[in-house]
């Protein structure tokens, strides 16, 4: 059997991604929350204005504010007052003299223009202006911005540095959002180790669950973090039976590759239901989706330049849409030429980590990280992107074109 019929029942990322999306449905609690407390939160409901931005009509410039009827060639019109931001004029204003306005001042009642003070020469007796104005000439309208009632953001909408200080501007004081996702988190394996405990003999640090769980708070979940978890049918049964009762969505790191999956394939079984298991990507093949009896399963394979990739390619979007945030998007891709040759073997999607960049000549190109093994996490550390070679294809020539997915940010440096 060839190496395409070997990969041809597995499923391609695209299919998994469907399946797996198609049994996410977003949290239906909601909370309201202090707008300081709101960071990263999704937002439950539209919020709109509850005032007109701005509030008033303001001078757009340090100038002259004037009736249009005042203002001829030859006028001059001494200055009656002065207004400035957050000092208003409210004095009288008589016929045939100007204003003196400064930028975000509020417009005087009556006054029909705001002459700049470049145009505006300034006399002994007054201010005589080298321009005819124009009814409405730098006045900022109440309401031009934002009108009261106004939608400023949908549902779904992440709340970050662009949204929070608009909605404070506003005078929005809380808001009302998605509570946060709840993910059970574990690692499975007898040679892993707690990060800061001496290793013993044939152990290794389990650097997947601090990977993850660093990727889960950057997504602002609630992480139970159950730690590692032996290789024992009955301590695994335990833990995912203890995560499914405590979480939205369970993630465990390592027992469904090949040879290990024995209890945690088992055991699925007995709690769940298994969606799939192997997936024509690589690396990442051996991931696991499926439904326990209140929560969705993930189960990451144990090499860590695996598991960080189908957590950003599979469950990254699975909790974006759990969590309600309506505008997630697939990672951006464009083409550009590979300045470094790519080993590759037909039969299964390759993702391998690049640096991308641009030439001399303005272009952008990309480069391999070096080796590519599954181990090797440093690749992470050095990429800012993936390149992304299709099933079929081989490997790849310096100076082809290839695909190129740059990281988002729960990948960035």
């Amino acid at each position: 059997m060839d190496c395409c019929s070997t990969f041809s029942s597995l499923l391609t990322l695209n299919q998994a991604l469907e399946k797996l999306l198609s049994q996410a449905v977003t949290v239906c609690q909601t909370e309201q929350i202090a707008l300081t407390q709101a960071a990263r939160r999704i937002t439950a409901q539209a919020i709109t204005s509850p005032i007109n931005v701005p509030p008033f009509a303001n001078s757009a410039m340090d100038g002259y504010a004037v009736r249009l009827s005042d203002v001829t060639a030859s006028a001059i019109l001494p200055i009656a007052g002065k207004a400035f931001a957050g000092q208003p004029f409210h004095g009288e204003w008589p016929v045939g003299t100007c204003l003196r306005i400064m930028t975000g001042a509020p417009v005087p009642s009556g006054a029909e223009a705001v002459i700049m003070q470049e145009q505006a020469e300034v006399l002994e007796n007054g201010i005589r202006f080298s321009t005819m104005p124009k009814a409405g000439q730098n006045i900022r309208l109440a309401g031009e911005d934002i009108r009261q009632g106004a939608e400023v953001l949908p549902a779904g909408a992440k709340l970050g540095v662009a949204e929070l200080p608009l909605l404070a501007s506003l005078g929005v004081a809380e808001v009302n959002v998605y509570r946060r996702l709840k993910v059970a988190l574990f690692s499975t394996g007898d040679e892993l180790q707690t990060i800061g405990q001496p290793l013993q003999d044939g152990q290794i640090y389990d650097t997947n669950r601090f990977a993850v769980r660093l990727m889960l708070e950057q997504m602002d979940c609630e992480v139970i973090d159950l730690g590692i978890i032996r290789d024992d049918e009955s301590a695994i049964r335990d833990a995912f039976a203890r995560a499914d009762s405590l979480a939205d969505v369970v993630i465990s790191s390592g027992g469904v590759s090949v040879g290990e999956a024995d209890y945690t394939k088992q055991i699925l079984d007995e709690l769940g239901q298994i969606s799939f298991w192997k997936l024509a990507i690589k690396p990442g093949k051996p991931f696991a989706f499926g439904k326990l009896s209140h929560s969705l399963f993930c189960g990451l394979p144990g090499n860590p330049v695996s598991a960080a990739l189908t957590f950003y390619q599979l469950v990254q979007p699975l909790l974006m849409k759990l969590n309600g945030y309506s505008q997630w998007q697939k990672p951006r891709q464009i083409k550009v030429k590979t300045t470094t040759s790519l080993k590759k073997t037909p039969g299964r999607m390759d993702f391998q980590r690049g640096i991308l960049s641009s030439n001399a000549q303005g272009e952008l190109e990309v480069q391999t990280t070096g080796h590519q093994g599954s181990h090797v996490f440093s690749s992470f550390s050095q990429a800012n992107c993936f390149i992304v070679l299709e099933q079929e294809r081989g490997s790849v020539a310096a100076g082809e074109w290839v695909t190129v997915e740059p990281f988002n940010g729960l990948l960035e440096s």
